[in-house]
């Protein structure tokens, strides 16, 4: 007999499984890093939300490192040290980020306003 209370939360993104995910995977490829921790609160298109089980049996490549996270009782969200840590790295990718190359517009600039230009039309 089928249950008759409505179904609420994520479904597991393995194929075939009908059960709530628990946890959210997600591959860090640049590092060759997959992190397993508690359920994100939003759905993201480049992570993939499993149940209990498929968490248990997660593997990753050979040569990959997991990092597997648990959600503590008592943190009632990020620390200050995480939110300094993520203010610190927003502010290095904008140092970090290379403006873009001026090889692609060639005449006399009449007007410019951060990232745009205004040429004059010939």
């Amino acid at each position: 007999m089928r249950n008759s209370h409505p179904r609420t939360g994520r479904a597991c993104s393995r194929s075939g499984c009908r059960n709530l995910a628990s946890k959210t995977l997600t591959y860090i490829y640049s590092d060759s890093t997959a992190v397993l921790g508690p359920l994100a609160t939003f759905a993201e298109p480049h992570a993939y939300d499993l149940c209990e089980d498929h968490a248990a049996r997660m593997t990753a490549p050979q040569g990959w490192t997991v990092i597997r996270q648990e959600a503590s009782e008592d943190s009632a969200g990020p620390s200050d040290d995480d939110l300094m840590a993520i203010a610190d790295a927003v502010r290095e990718a904008g140092v970090a980020s290379s403006p873009v190359p001026n090889n692609t517009i060639s005449g006399p600039e009449i007007g410019r306003r951060g990232h745009l230009r205004a040429i004059p039309s010939n």
